[in-house]
């Protein structure tokens, strides 16, 4: 990094890779999932341990953070849970932690901010990640929303219900019928299992043993919430939760679940000096604010302020990793930018509605599910990770596939930085 004071070089940013992703199968919360008796920061450690077991060339007290994130930070989802979780990984005591929460893009938060903190040159690889175990904690649980945002109409007291945020986008577009979505959510069901079938998802889970009473254990070796099969004629008579004769449904939206995730990310030449793997190039990322009442638009904003700081255009974009929290929310922003319902460029794994939403954790799955696209699909330069965020906002992350021709990252053993400069991107 340059020195303060009169001569001093100019600060430069460095590469940021994606070195790899692993997750926990995801869970239906409640007494009868599969995580039922198991604790939140063990699914998290789970992770940690798994992404160690497959990079033996990463040196644990190489590892200069560990961020991970929750949305509601109680229980056996608070304290700390970075440090928390570091410490019972069995991390070195010397790699320090902290916990992030941005409702739904926790994770992804967890990813950009050491991504940002690499870029700067303070660390060199991080873990980052997320866990929601929604069955122990409900969203909302033990919140206490300031009184003003009644009494002042700072907020629609039915925007704090995310099921109402959706049936409003519906009001917003009409175009986006309840008979899109039920079809969007089907596809969606169809494109989990045929994955699943072709092993694309297998690879990159940590099996996880859980105990139910009366049962043992159990190790769990694949997701719980998915529904292979779904017709649109099971979709059809499903109640409608938020509003009465309303389109939201349990069938097109995502589910209650319990899950984690988590990440390596380095610096390019920290990746190349300690031989490890680079799945991905971070190029750009950006969050936006949108009216809390609208709260699935948000990826739009996310996305285009992305796409200016990457000088890049939706045109440029070859794959797409939408979180699925409401099929609504989904064809809005596939609205918005002309993309087809059933475009193979967009979760072409499937998403949420069929695999689940552990709220915090689903950043990293859509980023985990990408590289392993760009792997299979070298004809692909650029991807995006999106996702809306509760109380009103998006994020979206850019990445640049490796195996492409035209890949423009850092060379392997190159240790060349890139100078910044006014509009220039990591």
């Amino acid at each position: 990094m340059s020195q303060h004071g009169s001569g001093a070089s100019p600060r430069t940013v460095r590469d940021v890779v994606f070195v790899d992703g692993i997750r926990t199968p995801f869970g239906r919360a409640g007494e009868k999932g599969i995580y039922a008796g198991t604790r939140a920061d063990d699914l998290i450690v789970k992770c940690i341990r798994g992404l160690l077991r497959r990079n033996p060339s990463l040196p644990a007290e190489r590892i200069d953070e560990v961020a991970v994130a929750a949305t509601t930070q109680t229980g056996d989802q608070g304290l700390t849970l970075g440090r928390t979780a570091a410490l019972l990984a069995g991390l070195p005591r010397t790699v320090p932690g902290f916990a992030v929460d941005r409702m739904c893009a926790g994770a992804m938060t967890a990813v950009t901010t050491t991504a940002g903190s690499i870029g700067f040159g303070a660390y060199d690889v991080v873990i980052a990640g997320g866990v929601e175990h929604m069955g122990h904690h409900p969203m909302g649980s033990g919140a206490d929303p300031n009184p003003r945002f009644m009494s002042e109409r700072l907020v629609d007291p039915a925007a704090l219900n995310m099921g109402n945020t959706a049936e409003n986008l519906h009001d917003r577009f009409p175009a986006i019928t309840k008979e899109r979505t039920d079809a969007y959510a089907v596809a969606s069901q169809d494109k989990l299992s045929a994955a699943y079938r072709e092993g694309r998802i297998q690879p990159d889970l940590v099996p996880v043993a859980a105990r139910k009473p009366g049962e043992g254990w159990t190790v769990h070796s694949k997701d719980e919430p998915p529904r292979p099969g779904t017709t649109m004629t099971d979709l059809e008579g499903l109640r409608t939760p938020f509003r009465a004769h309303g389109r939201v449904t349990a069938g097109n939206a995502a589910g209650l679940n319990d899950g984690a995730t988590a990440a390596v990310l380095a610096s390019s030449e920290a990746a190349a000096a300690l031989g490890l793997p680079v799945k991905m190039r971070l190029v750009s990322y950006a969050y936006a604010g949108v009216e809390p009442e609208v709260m699935g638009i948000g990826p739009v904003p996310a996305t285009e302020k992305a796409l200016k700081n990457a000088g890049l255009t939706i045109d440029d974009i070859g794959l797409f990793e939408i979180n699925e929290a409401f099929a609504v929310q989904v064809l809005s922003f596939l609205d918005h930018y002309g993309i087809a319902d059933d475009d193979p460029r967009v979760n072409r794994y499937g998403g949420a509605i069929a695999v689940g939403h552990p709220l915090a954790s689903s950043g990293v799955r859509l980023m985990i599910q990408l590289a392993r696209q760009f792997e299979e699909d070298p004809s692909v330069r650029y991807g995006i990770t999106t996702m809306c965020v509760g109380l009103g906002m998006g994020g979206t992350v850019i990445w640049e596939n490796p195996h492409h021709p035209d890949y423009s990252g850092t060379p392997s053993g190159d240790t060349t930085a890139t100078t910044v400069s006014e509009g220039a991107t990591a």
